[in-house]
């Protein structure tokens, strides 16, 4: 089902104005109520709705990373996947740095996303039914893949794809080893609290060079500094088959990788029933539909 609400809707986040503006967050981090069932225990959630963030050691056995990589292998092998607008490809060297709508691409990866290991996460902190608002495989080979600068994904999902709230988490499931030499994420724990609403407006099809290097909607050096003085970065590593969910609005990147060893993960983004896009609220048009969905329909 598709649908798009058509009632105005209150900004309570604004962003990309003439200047820098920081305010409280205005939402929840954990939408369920206390005590909900799900597979998180109260200790982890608690310290999700503390810190923006949850690993998990092993959300998927390692006889399944090995299909979902051979998955992904195959993807960004498939010249027609490279031809199509959800690839997108490094500005240097041209290789693929990421597939967007995987769950539609993959019969694989639309199972992953139903698995109830994967979806009753999601719905434990979102409280509701959810629905995919994007998925995408990320592609980080050695020798000079690029990274993620810092920025807050509710700032661009808010500005250009018109998610209300912050009613989103993603979970970044890896595919490789994460070690803490090959571009790893990195958040600023406790930074989901504050919004950071950024200066300057969205240029027209923002998307197409947003997608391999952020500059629109990225927090100035002076904010960064600050944020980082306040919260400190923490880096993730780990074993394939790892997790990492994290709050819609946690300040996060990821440095370039220039060691020999590849990092690879499948990220998905789940966002509430109750919170599907209106609008975009800072750019003149929407996000294409893989990038930011228009299909609310619940994950089942």
């Amino acid at each position: 089902m598709t649908t798009t609400p058509t009632a105005p809707v209150t900004d309570l986040y604004p962003t990309r104005g003439t200047a820098e503006v920081a305010v409280p967050r205005k939402d929840p981090v954990v939408w369920s109520a206390p005590g909900a069932y799900g597979p998180i225990p109260t200790a982890d959630l608690e310290g999700y709705e503390r810190d923006g963030f949850l690993g998990v050691d092993q959300l998927i056995t390692p006889a399944e990373v090995e299909v979902y990589r051979r998955e992904l292998e195959r993807l960004v092998a498939d010249p027609v996947i490279r031809a199509d607008d959800r690839a997108i490809v490094e500005p240097r060297s041209k290789e693929i740095r990421s597939v967007f709508e995987v769950h539609r691409l993959s019969e694989l990866f639309a199972n992953l996303v139903s698995d109830e290991r994967v979806v009753g996460r999601a719905r434990q902190i979102l409280g509701s039914d959810v629905y995919v608002h994007q998925s995408r495989i990320n592609v980080k080979p050695g020798f000079g893949a690029s990274g993620f600068y810092w920025h807050s994904d509710f700032e661009t999902w808010h500005a250009e794809d018109g998610l209300p709230r912050m009613r989103t988490v993603s979970v970044s499931i890896a595919l490789t080893e994460n070690h803490d030499t090959n571009g790893g994420l990195m958040i600023m724990p406790g930074s989901h609290r504050t919004f950071l609403g950024c200066a300057g407006a969205t240029p027209e099809d923002n998307y197409r060079k947003s997608l391999q290097m952020q500059d629109a909607g990225t927090p100035s050096d002076e904010a960064l500094t600050r944020m980082a003085s306040e919260h400190g970065i923490r880096l993730f590593t780990g074993k394939p088959g790892s997790a990492t969910w994290f709050d819609c609005n946690c300040m996060h990147g990821s440095g370039d990788n220039i060691t020999p060893f590849p990092r690879s993960n499948v990220f998905i983004v789940f966002n509430s029933v109750e919170n599907t896009a209106v609008e975009p609220f800072a750019a003149p048009v929407r996000r294409p539909e893989y990038i930011g969905a228009r299909d609310f329909a619940p994950v089942r």
